[in-house]
């Protein structure tokens, strides 16, 4: 009895298919950015009202400096308890992760994917000469295969 693979025959991309589809084609450039300055149940509130779980802090030339997540806010809940310091005097450049891996807006869309996959992150931020020009989620990856799908995949 030999094995039998149960995958399909795979259709040669088309001329013009998903191998042109980047990043950039599906970031979102409408962001909610965060300062260095505001404190961190300022975030905290906006994260809840505007249904993210998280943003990219960019100084006032609109460089990124930093990301600040859900997580990052669970964390100083939890030390402002621990050490009984008020929440109002943290500030999120104190808690920001400040080692931001970006993604190129040139990006093939499946790569990026992969990209997710390999490191853990939920979204990565899109920077063109040192200004930030917008970001990628897994939601966004989500959404580009689900408009390939009629058009690539059988």
């Amino acid at each position: 009895m030999g094995i039998k693979s149960f995958m399909g025959k795979r259709a040669k991309p088309s001329k013009g298919s998903n191998e042109n589809i980047t990043v950039s084609d599906y970031m979102t450039r409408n962001l909610t950015t965060f300062r260095p300055d505001q404190s961190v149940l300022e975030v905290m509130n906006t994260l809840i009202k505007r249904k993210i779980s998280g943003g990219p802090v960019v100084n006032e030339k609109n460089e990124l400096i930093g990301i600040i997540s859900e997580g990052d806010c669970m964390k100083q809940i939890s030390e402002s308890r621990y050490y009984n310091q008020p929440m109002e005097a943290m500030k999120v450049e104190q808690h920001m992760v400040k080692n931001v891996e970006t993604i190129d807006g040139n990006m093939n869309v499946f790569d990026a994917a992969n990209k997710f996959l390999e490191s853990k992150h939920r979204r990565f931020p899109i920077v063109e000469n040192g200004k930030l020009v917008g970001q990628i989620s897994q939601k966004d990856v989500l959404k580009a295969a689900l408009k390939l799908k009629g058009h690539t995949w059988k």
